[in-house]
């Protein structure tokens, strides 16, 4: 049996939902600053949240218009930052330019797991299940 629409667009609502209480909780609580791309990527995360909350009562297939081409430009952004952050694509590209540099790495987890890559895996889940969702609602 294949999820149905709303079932991958709450997955969806599901994973950003904790990706922006994960965010917040980093910042507020453990007390580290985000730098700017940080702060892009919770520009593009945090309306996700109330998207697709919005979007699931009463449902609306139509909601996959307004989510997709945040969590697109979302997973970009995010992309670009673990790029970096591995040194791939070199720090005179970085919009960090006052702050926290870019290119920090403020936790890491198991040898590899970074904040970046955090986010990153989050927009990525959160793609491929509105992708899902558009082709199970288009059926």
């Amino acid at each position: 049996m294949k999820p149905t629409a709303p079932t991958l667009i709450f997955a969806a609502w599901l994973v950003a939902t904790v990706a922006a209480l994960g965010a917040l909780f980093m910042s507020e609580v453990m007390g580290l600053a985000p730098c700017v791309l940080c702060w892009w990527q919770r520009i593009f995360m945090f309306p996700l949240v109330l998207i697709l909350a919005l979007g699931l009562f009463p449902f609306d297939a139509k909601v996959l218009r307004y989510a997709l081409p945040l969590a697109v430009i979302g997973l970009l952004v995010a992309g670009f930052h673990v790029l970096l952050t591995m040194g791939i694509i070199p720090e005179a590209l970085a919009p960090c330019r006052q702050g926290i540099p870019c290119k920090t790495i403020q936790i890491e987890w198991f040898g590899f797991v970074t904040i970046p890559l955090l986010s990153f895996l989050a927009f990525l889940t959160i793609n491929g299940l509105l992708w899902a969702a558009t082709r199970s609602s288009s059926k």
